[in-house]
C-alpha cells in the first residue's frame, strides 16, 4: 500500500453529510471518503427522530424558518435558516429517490411534530430515521466507481501551505491519516478537502454519541487555523435511556410529540406521578430541548434523582409496535414493558451546536478546504438546535459544497511531505491516555454540564491546561493512535467549549449561567480566532 493517495476530493467523515457530499460529486470527480471506524459507525446512524421539511398543507417555509429562529433564542442566522428550510423539501425528495423507505400514511409520507415545531413536519422512517438513510447511501457508496472508501482511517492534521512552505495564500492541499489497521500515517493529497467528521458529544461524561464523536474536524479545522463559533451551545437531549446496561441510548423527541408525559418517580410519595413539565413552560413536553433538559435537571436535583420517567403508556400497543418499533425492543430487552409502565430517562450531551464557521456553500477560511454538518456552524442552530433540523442540514449544505467544488477549478497539488515519525517511540504508558480521557469527561460534565457558573468553569479551565501540557508531551514524543489523536481532539474541542462560555456572560439558550441568569438584549455569535491569526 502506498503512503501517498492523490484524490480529487477528500472527504473526511462518512455520515450524511459526508456521504452526500461523495454521491453529489462522484460523476464529476474522484472522490475517497475515509471514515476512522466502519461506514456505518457515525452519529447520523443513530438519528431516530427524522428529517424537518415544510410538506404538509397548511405549514409553510416561514413558519418553520419562525420555529427555527425562536428556538435558537435570536442567534439564529436568517439567510442561513431561510437557505435551509427552502431546500429541505428537494433534500427529502432526492433520499425518496435513492430508494430510503420512508414511513407514510395511506400512500403519503407520515409527518410527525417535536419539540418546537408548530406543525407536523418530521418525515421519518419509524423510530429508526437515521439508520435507514444510512443503510441507503452506503450502498449507493459502494456501487459508485468514483468513490473510494478507507475505513479504519482517522485524520491526524489537515496539510496546509505551512507544510509546503508556502507564505501565500492559506489553503488546504490534503491530509496525514492514520491507517488503524496497518499503524501507519499516510498521506492523502486532495484539491478540495471536506470536513464531515460530526460533532464532539464524547467529550461529556453522558452522550447519546456513537464513540465515534470526538470533535476530530473541529480541532484539526482550528489547529490548521480556522475560525470557530458558538462551542458553548452543546444541546443536552432531555431523555436518554437511564439504564446500567443501556450505553447511550436515545429516547426520541418523537415519544414526546406523539404524547409522552414527563413524570416524577412514585418512590415520592405524594409527589410520585406529577407532571411536572407544566411547572416550568406552558408547552410542557413540547418546549424546545434546552427547557425541557433544565427542567428535568432541576427536578433531578431538587429531589436527589438518579432518572425521572417519560410515560407513553396510554397509546395503545399497537400504536407503539408502529411508531416506535426499536425503542419498544430495546426497552423490553432491559425489562421495561413501555406499554405498561414509564421510560426512566435522564438528560446527556446530544448535539453540537456551534463549529467550524462555513458560508452557505460550506467554504472555510481556508481556500480547498470545506466542512458540512454537525462539524461546522453555519448560523442554522443559533443558540439551541431545533429538532430534526440536523438531518436536513447535513443535506442542504453537502448539496451546496458539492456545487461550489464543481464550479471551482482548483490548482493542482504540491509535492507533499510525508509524514516522519522517526524521532518518536511506542508508547510507554497507555493507562495515561485512559486515564486523563475519563477525568476530562468527568470534569467537564460536572463543571460545563447543562448549568455553568463562573467557578466551575474556570476550575475546568485549570484542569485543561495541565491536561493540554501532558497531551503535548505525549503527542510530540510517541506514535500516534487512535486513542491518542482523539483524547487531543477532545482536550481541545473541550478548551474552546470552556473559552466560548467564560465570553458569554448571559444566559441564552443552551448556554445557562447562574451567574449570568439573563438575556442580553442583543445576540452576538462567540466567534474565536486561533492564536497567531
Amino acid at each position: 500500500m502506498t503512503d501517498l493517495h492523490r484524490f480529487d476530493v477528500l472527504i473526511i467523515g462518512s455520515g450524511l453529510a459526508g456521504l452526500s457530499a461523495a454521491l453529489h460529486l462522484s460523476a464529476t470527480h474522484r472522490v475517497a471518503v475515509i471514515t476512522k471506524r466502519a461506514l456505518l459507525d457515525g452519529s447520523s446512524n443513530w438519528a431516530q427522530g427524522g428529517i424537518a421539511a415544510v410538506l404538509a398543507e397548511g405549514d409553510s417555509y416561514a413558519s418553520h424558518v419562525e420555529d427555527t429562529l425562536v428556538a435558537g433564542a435570536g442567534l439564529s442566522d436568517r439567510e442561513a435558516t431561510e437557505f435551509t428550510v427552502e431546500n429541505a423539501p428537494a433534500a427529502i425528495a432526492w433520499l425518496r429517490e435513492l430508494g430510503v423507505p420512508f414511513s407514510t400514511a395511506d400512500g403519503e409520507l407520515h409527518l410527525t411534530r417535536e419539540g418546537g415545531h408548530s406543525h407536523r413536519r418530521i418525515v421519518h422512517a419509524a423510530d429508526a430515521t437515521g439508520a435507514a438513510v444510512q443503510a441507503t447511501l452506503v450502498e449507493r457508496v459502494k456501487a459508485t466507481p468514483g468513490i473510494q472508501v478507507f475505513e479504519h482511517h482517522m485524520l491526524v492534521d489537515l496539510i496546509t501551505e505551512r507544510h509546503v512552505g508556502g507564505n501565500g495564500e492559506r489553503r488546504c492541499f490534503g491530509a496525514y491519516v492514520l491507517d488503524t489497521v496497518r499503524d501507519e500515517v499516510v498521506t492523502f493529497a486532495a484539491r478540495h478537502t471536506v470536513l464531515a467528521t460530526g460533532g464532539a458529544g464524547k467529550v461529556y461524561l453522558y452522550t447519546t454519541n456513537p464513540d465515534t464523536a470526538t470533535g476530530d474536524g473541529i480541532a484539526a479545522a482550528w489547529r490548521a487555523g480556522c475560525q470557530v463559533a458558538n462551542m458553548e451551545f452543546i444541546q443536552f437531549h432531555p431523555t436518554c435511556l437511564y439504564h446500567p446496561h443501556a450505553k447511550s441510548f436515545l429516547i426520541t423527541e418523537a415519544v414526546r410529540g406523539e404524547g409522552g408525559i414527563l413524570k416524577l418517580p412514585p418512590h415520592l410519595g405524594d409527589l410520585g406521578g406529577h407532571r411536572f413539565m407544566p411547572d416550568h413552560d406552558p408547552r410542557a413536553e413540547l418546549a424546545p430541548r434546552d427547557v425541557v433538559a433544565r427542567a428535568i435537571d432541576f427536578e433531578m436535583k431538587k429531589h436527589g434523582l438518579d432518572c425521572v420517567h417519560l410515560d407513553i403508556s396510554h397509546q395503545s400497543p399497537e400504536f407503539l409496535r408502529e411508531h416506535f418499533p426499536n425503542i419498544l425492543a430495546r426497552c423490553a430487552e432491559l425489562g421495561i414493558d413501555i406499554t405498561q409502565e414509564p421510560i426512566p430517562v435522564v438528560p446527556a450531551a446530544h448535539y453540537t451546536c456551534g463549529g467550524v464557521v462555513t458560508d452557505l456553500q460550506g467554504h472555510t477560511e481556508i481556500a480547498g478546504l470545506y466542512a458540512v454538518g454537525e462539524t461546522t456552524c453555519t448560523g442554522l442552530h443559533g443558540a439551541n438546535r431545533l429538532a430534526s433540523n440536523s438531518l436536513v442540514e447535513c443535506m442542504v449544505f453537502a448539496q451546496a459544497a458539492a456545487s461550489a467544488i464543481r464550479a471551482h477549478q482548483a490548482p493542482d497539488t504540491p509535492a507533499l511531505p510525508l509524514w516522519d515519525d522517526s524521532r518518536v517511540t511506542d508508547a510507554d504508558e497507555m493507562v495515561v491516555i485512559s486515564h486523563n480521557w475519563d477525568e476530562l469527561r468527568r470534569f467537564m460534565w460536572d463543571y460545563v454540564g447543562i448549568v455553568r457558573t463562573d467557578k466551575r468553569l474556570e476550575r475546568a479551565a485549570h484542569r485543561i491546561t495541565l491536561l493540554q501540557r501532558e497531551i503535548h508531551e505525549f503527542y510530540a514524543q510517541f506514535h500516534v493512535t487512535r486513542d491518542l489523536l482523539e483524547l487531543r481532539n477532545l482536550v481541545q474541542v473541550a478548551d474552546l467549549i470552556v473559552m466560548s462560555a467564560m465570553l458569554r456572560r448571559e444566559s441564552r439558550g443552551l448556554h445557562f449561567s447562574l451567574d449570568h441568569p439573563g438575556m442580553l438584549p442583543e445576540a452576538k455569535p462567540t466567534i474565536l480566532v486561533p492564536p497567531g491569526r
